[in-house]
């Protein structure tokens, strides 16, 4: 059984991962904004306050707890661009600082493919310099790298597949489509799950073709013993 400690647990991501670790025996503590806590699924515990502030998450991070940041703006488009800077940026900066200070023992960051895009340029700058933060702590981490993730609620991009099966039987644009493809909630869940209870089988930073390998096969559930009584 591990402690994990995530920011943007109540998320679209966030809430299936932490009742996906609750059910597989973790303890799971989400810091949270006060008007977030009802969210929380209801064995995790909540720590409230400031999610810019590492003083303020310092005390609820246990030592040796497994960091996960799934903090950052829903729905990013390239309109989002200041605040990506201003809440993607800056969470992470915070987080890293905060999980180093606290002796967190391994940082997760949900980050995105690096392959070069006009569209979303400002978006994959910013999450790559939250890499940057991450790494400079000396923390053991794993970036994972999705493009877009389909699920419910997210499935318009299915329209293009054709499109990308083209894309990727051709040489000249099958690197591309393989960095920019499509992942299932599925496949970053399991993904998840492996960073948290067995990192040392994974690469330090999963590409969408990483997700979707690794992602395809779901981590053993972790026997848990509870002492009687309890």
């Amino acid at each position: 059984m591990k402690t994990v400690f995530m920011t943007g647990g109540t998320g679209y991501l966030g809430s299936r991962l932490a009742q996906q670790l609750l059910k597989r025996g973790h303890q799971v503590i989400l810091f949270v904004r006060p008007e977030s806590a009802h969210k929380a699924p209801a064995d995790a515990i909540v720590a409230t306050g400031n999610l810019f502030d590492p003083v303020a998450m310092c005390p609820f991070i246990p030592e040796n707890s497994v960091f996960v940041q799934l903090l950052g703006v829903p729905h990013p488009s390239p309109r989002k661009r200041d605040l990506f800077y201003k809440i993607d940026l800056e969470s992470v900066k915070a987080s890293a600082l905060a999980a180093r200070l606290a002796g967190a023992g391994h940082f997760v960051y949900v980050s995105v493919t690096q392959e070069p895009t006009r569209i979303m340029h400002d978006y994959q700058q910013v999450r790559a310099q939250g890499e940057g933060y991450i790494r400079q702590t000396g923390l053991m981490h794993t970036f994972i790298r999705p493009w877009y993730v389909l699920g419910p609620g997210h499935w318009w991009p299915l329209l293009l597949w054709p499109l990308y099966k083209i894309l990727g039987w051709l040489p000249a644009s099958r690197r591309k489509a393989r960095a920019l493809g499509l992942v299932s909630l599925r496949h970053m869940l399991n993904a998840l799950l492996l960073a948290v209870e067995q990192p040392e089988q994974l690469p330090e930073v999963l590409e969408v073709p990483d997700i979707r390998k690794f992602g395809g096969r779901k981590a053993e559930a972790q026997v848990v013993v509870v002492p009687s009584g309890v």
